[in-house]
């Protein structure tokens, strides 16, 4: 922010403070005097000091209270160690208050310096208020803790104050005083209140990454299915959830929750599948009671408090706006997410959170940003005082809100104060001095200007850790009295009224932070989002229950374009191919059974398709199309090379579909056959299968071969009469030659009545084949 009144340096102290430390000075002089006569090295040695050199590391573990008043003891409680070679003798710990700091720059200023035991350090405060140590070894630590009334400061004028805390001592290579190492912090004082406080909002935000997959039980309650089991460590004691949740409880603080966390922990309140190692297995949750607890817990807390609800599943506003917008339909799940958002609240919480505000990654704004995150109703954008940059030369803080156009607010969160817990607060040192920092930055913000009343919006980290979450807490109790700053909520905050000099031009596309662009989605992750959601706009047209396939995939979509997958987006395409992979095979659960070649036996018969639906809903909606490649050789439904009948199946069994043949002429004709939804769209895999066409049917076949078997016997008995009979012929002309008296027997009598007697041509015991079209109740062979 612009501060024309932030000057680098020190405010100079009242004159009886002045004195009193001229006074100091004139005692310590002898000293000064003495460090002029050390061995010819010492003056560079002491040079190097001054410059920062040190082998002490002083850690400020607590500063308690970290903004006193008249009455209060300061205790300041660390730990010095040893980082050099040789051990440090005489050596003591001292305290000291510098000057008044003068603006934020110069808080700013100190705070790269702490370390430094430049000329500026604070002096020691000395006597009783040392922590001395006669020998302290090389790599060892020792503690210490010093407490000092706080008359004894100096603390003039209301300001913020430096606190140096420094190990001085002398070691066998520079045997003299000197100062080894030291650490500068923040006094905040403000003995009474001020009359116009700084309306302060503090954001507390409850969100997480991905931990529900797209895959549900086929039981009636739809099992949800876990990546893993990793919330559970979140919501237990301990866990990074639970301590925003038991911190934030106590404190001022709008929270700012993702719907979709909500939706994940009232889902493992009851039974949830968690996916093995192997990822083919899943095994059952083991975090329901600490997930119920985790929400009653959370009920109650924002029981009358302000709930801000992100869009379901906190899309990433800038990679829609930068990667997503040109792909169709992108947008339109944002909105989707923003409608969700506030049911989902409602139902689990039982409070009516607000939907109208948009919150980019780290506040950074360009026009594309804003209108994207606008696109789906809401009216105030989350910025950043480092990304809305004041231009206007103000001398101090302006008020957060302020309108940007078209009927939209920023809330301009300050940079200096969100971002004054993103490091490590693990180790104590550090966590203290990040809560002195933000403590005297509050404070400089009100002394900028005592006359005018502002409101300031702080909105920290996404996702806090527990020692963050902690940080946080600790400032904000430190501010519980009320001296300079008072709580609003962000909705108030919002409606503020704006500061007319204020800046309200929204930065170009060229400002926005390279760094932040780099994390961004990429524009094949909106490709993949827009190839499920057809796959899935496809597959629910045909079941008679499509709530159970839309609302898991619609919520698994949006978690897709979750702004936690920022920084990784090979993670993010296993979770968007494990979406998509699992809504095709549920599609490929209604499929064609794979039919062999068939043969067509007589001119007329039926082609049975079996249809299969192993979901365990029933589908409907569907039309099977058979197709005839060879029309003139096989034509279907009556005189039709393409063939249509309505597909619904129950769920889990199958269906034959029997669509009628006619043949023209025979041989192969390959076929196809296809599912289609009932607005002509192609569902599953196209089935090919051939039909051979044959005219002649077995039975027909074998009438035949038995006709022709039966002319043949009767050839043979025919053969072997005339055979017998041609044997008596020749049998009676030898007896007539050799008798004579026989001659009347050679008329023939006897010869004529068996001639008479010969069989005629047997009458075959089939009919004529008839040409007429075999019956329609025949079925194709598969």
């Amino acid at each position: 922010m612009a501060e024309a009144a932030d000057f680098q340096g020190m405010v100079p102290s009242p004159a009886r403070r002045w004195l009193r430390r001229t006074a100091g000075l004139l005692v310590g002089a002898p000293v000064l005097a003495g460090l002029l006569y050390l061995p010819a090295a010492a003056p560079a040695q002491a040079a190097e000091d001054a410059t920062g050199s040190r082998t002490v590391d002083v850690s400020l573990d607590a500063l308690t209270p970290g903004a006193p008043v008249e009455g209060d003891e300061v205790t300041v409680s660390g730990t010095v160690t040893n980082r050099g070679k040789e051990a440090i003798t005489d050596a003591h710990v001292g305290i000291g208050v510098g000057p008044r700091l003068s603006s934020r720059a110069a808080i700013d200023a100190v705070d790269q310096r702490s370390q430094e035991a430049d000329a500026r350090a604070p002096a020691e405060l000395g006597g009783k208020f040392t922590k001395k140590f006669a020998t302290l070894p090389a790599g060892i630590s020792e503690d210490f803790s010093i407490t000092v009334p706080v008359d004894k400061l100096d603390l003039d004028d209301q300001g913020v104050y430096q606190l140096g805390v420094s190990l001085s001592g002398q070691t066998q290579s520079r045997p003299y005083e000197q100062t080894l190492g030291v650490r500068k912090t923040f006094l905040p004082w403000q003995p009474e209140a001020t009359e116009k406080k700084t309306q302060l909002t503090y954001l507390w935000p409850l969100i997480s990454s991905t931990h529900v997959t797209a895959e549900t039980g086929s039981d009636e309650q739809q099992t949800p299915v876990f990546e893993n089991d990793n919330l559970g460590a979140e919501l237990a004691p301990g866990g990074r959830l639970n301590q925003l949740v038991s911190l934030g409880n106590e404190l001022p603080v709008t929270w700012v929750v993702d719907p979709d966390l909500l939706a994940t922990v009232n889902a493992m309140t009851e039974s949830y599948q968690v996916k093995s190692q192997d990822g083919e297995t899943t095994v059952p949750g083991k975090y329901q009671t600490v997930a119920n607890r985790w929400l009653s817990d959370l009920q109650k807390a924002v029981s009358g408090r302000k709930v801000v609800a992100l869009p379901f599943a906190d899309p990433d506003l800038a990679s829609l706006a930068h990667r997503g917008k040109d792909v169709p339909g992108s947008l339109s799940h944002l909105r989707r997410a923003t409608d969700v958002a506030a049911t989902a609240v409602k139902s689990i919480l039982h409070t009516e959170p607000s939907t109208d505000f948009a919150w980019p990654v780290n506040g950074a704004v360009d026009p594309s940003v804003v209108d994207v995150a606008t696109s789906a109703g809401a009216h105030n954008v989350i910025a950043r005082s480092d990304s809305l940059h004041e231009t206007g030369g103000l001398p101090y803080t302006p008020t957060a809100a302020r309108p940007i156009g078209g009927g939209t607010n920023a809330v301009v969160a300050d940079a200096r104060l969100s971002t004054a817990f993103e490091g490590d607060m693990a180790k104590a040192g550090d966590s203290t001095l990040a809560v002195q920092k933000f403590l005297a930055q509050t404070l400089a913000v009100t002394l900028q200007d005592q006359e005018k009343q502002r409101s300031v919006v702080v909105a920290p980290q996404r996702l806090p850790s527990a020692s963050q979450a902690q940080s946080m807490a600790s400032a904000l109790h430190s501010l519980d009295a009320q001296r300079w700053s008072q709580p609003l909520d962000l909705v108030a905050a919002a409606k503020a009224k704006p500061d007319a000099r204020a800046t309200t031009d929204v930065p170009g596309p060229a400002s926005y932070p390279r760094s932040l662009s780099k994390q961004e989605l990429p524009a094949k992750a909106f490709q993949d989002i827009k190839a499920t959601q057809d796959k899935l706009d496809n597959f629910k047209v045909i079941l008679t229950a499509p709530d159970r396939v839309v609302t898991p995939f619609g919520n698994a979509i949006n978690r897709a374009m979750s702004t936690s997958w920022r920084g990784s987006e090979p993670k993010a395409q296993e979770y968007r191919d494990g979406v998509q992979s699992y809504l095709v095979s549920l599609t490929d659960e209604v499929q064609l059974i794979q039919k062999s070649d068939a043969t067509l036996s007589g001119r007329s018969a039926t082609v049975p398709v079996t249809v299969q639906n192993q979901l365990v809903q029933g589908v409907e909606h569907l039309v099977l199309r058979l197709k005839s490649t060879k029309p003139t050789r096989l034509k279907l439904d009556g005189d039709q090379s393409v063939a249509e009948l309505p597909v619904k199946i129950a769920g889990g069994h199958s269906q034959s579909v029997k669509f009628t043949a006619t043949a023209n002429a025979n041989g192969p004709v390959p076929v196809t056959a296809q599912l289609y939804t009932e607005d002509g769209t192609p569902y599953g895999r196209q089935m090919e299968f051939t039909v051979d066409v044959n005219e002649f049917t077995p039975t027909v076949m074998l009438v035949i071969a038995g006709g022709v078997l039966l002319l043949v016997l009767a050839g043979i008995r025919m053969y072997t009469q005339r055979k017998r009979a041609a044997a008596r012929e020749e049998a009676n002309g030898d007896d007539g030659d050799g008798d004579g008296g026989d001659g009347g027997d050679t008329d023939g009598g006897a010869d004529g009545g068996d001639d008479s007697e010969q069989p005629s041509d047997p009458t075959p015991d089939t009919g004529p084949e008839s040409g007429a079209p075999s019956g329609t109740g025949e079925k194709v062979d598969r």
